[in-house]
């Protein structure tokens, strides 16, 4: 696809269409197969053609008629006629594009789907990415992908979930896992958990997309606003981040001139508006945090008493290991490394830290302001060796030789 506008239009305009159809006929994995077959042809006919005047019409007229192709068979023409009578097609005061949208990001992030089925689902389904481009971004085979989408449509079928909301009593828990879903999918773009590259753009692009899409569709909701805000504060600075030759380079060290001025605006912003105005979650607790590194004019102006302040209310909020390891940053930067390494001794008997690297690389950067080459050096080793991010091995690495 060689127009990034029809590209863009698309992907906004594949979770209507497949939501629209999911509510006619049910049969999520047939619908969603029918529709990707329709941003295919879309793809190519636009780019030549230009774009129809009534694209979302194009799309849903091109995709029913790919379920009817599917459908020949007397047998499944009788089990369409009876799905089509027990639900509802379109009509006046019927569900709209808003509600088809969110029941179709809450049925790919259903607490029945594993959290990677969950991730998958929601690129191909509301992202409109490609098998190929999933399994790209993930770095599996594109078979291998393929397998976890279909055992994913295969357990919304089988589990015989509903096209619909959740009722009121589950709302916020869904809620929750669709936050998750996406903050995963922006993670593992910002800091890919293998293979020879950092980060990966076209996934915290497609993170951003898609929640501020469902920002969109929930505006008064103030997590939705917060994980917006600490994605685009977050990944302003993704110009900094790296040297030439894709070196890291640490927040404390980076060019705050290169970092995206309207993205932090537009995540202060959204901190401004949505922080204090109800009840507190820890996105927006996070987005605050970005913030404030992001308002800073150089990393030694940073006010580091305001982000230890937040991270004490974050771990009462959501506590965990990853917020208890930040916290004992924040606390190194306020009250000296040492007391910063007391907080990470507290970690050590914790087995979710066993499969992180995480642990032992902030252990070896408070140990060397601490003064303690030695083991400083010896901390950054074990961290490099614990990594399957090339950039992170390299950058340990390197850190561990500095030290002698």
């Amino acid at each position: 696809m060689d127009d990034p506008r029809v590209e863009d239009l698309l992907r906004e305009l594949a979770p209507e269409v497949l939501g629209t159809l999911v509510r006619r006929y049910g049969q999520f994995d047939a619908c969603e197969d029918a529709v990707q077959e329709a941003l295919l042809a879309a793809a190519q006919q636009w780019g030549e053609d230009g774009v129809p005047e009534s694209p979302r019409s194009w799309l849903t007229t091109v995709a029913n008629r790919r379920l009817v192709d599917g459908w020949r068979s007397e047998s499944a023409r009788r089990h369409r006629e009876e799905t089509a009578s027990t639900l509802d097609v379109r009509g006046p005061g019927e569900p709209s594009e808003r509600d088809d949208a969110l029941a179709l990001l809450f049925l790919c992030c259903h607490p029945s789907l594993s959290p990677p089925s969950q991730l998958a689902l929601t690129l191909r389904a509301v992202g409109g990415l490609t098998t190929t481009e999933i399994a790209n971004a993930f770095l599996v085979p594109e078979a291998t992908m393929a397998q976890r989408i279909s055992r994913a449509k295969q357990t919304i079928r089988n589990s015989g979930n509903r096209f619909e909301l959740p009722p009121e009593h589950e709302f916020a828990q869904r809620l929750r896992v669709v936050l998750q879903v996406l903050y995963l999918i922006f993670n593992e773009g910002y800091v890919t958990s293998s293979g020879p590259s950092l980060l990966r753009a076209d996934l915290t692009t497609e993170a951003i997309r898609l929640t501020r899409m469902l920002h969109r569709l929930m505006p008064l909701e103030g997590e939705v606003a917060g994980l917006l805000a600490l994605m685009l504060l977050t990944d302003a600075r993704r110009a900094a981040r790296t040297d030439v030759d894709g070196f890291p380079i640490p927040l404390a060290e980076q060019r705050h001139e290169l970092w995206d001025k309207s993205q932090i605006e537009e995540g202060l912003a959204l901190v401004s508006r949505t922080l204090g105005t109800g009840p507190i979650g820890p996105y927006q607790l996070q987005g605050a945090i970005a913030a404030v590194h992001d308002e800073a004019p150089s990393a030694e102006e940073t006010d580091w008493p305001q982000i230890l302040a937040l991270y004490e209310v974050l771990e009462q909020v959501s506590p965990g290991p990853v917020v208890t390891l930040n916290r004992a940053v924040a606390v190194a930067m306020v009250h000296g490394p040492r007391a910063g390494l007391a907080l990470l001794g507290t970690l050590d008997a914790d087995e979710r830290m066993t499969h992180t690297h995480r642990l032992e690389a902030v252990r070896g950067h408070l140990l060397e302001l601490a003064g303690d080459a030695d083991a400083a050096r010896e901390s950054y080793r074990r961290a490099a060796r614990m990594t399957a991010s090339v950039p992170e091995q390299r950058y340990l690495a390197l850190r561990a030789a500095r030290l002698g």
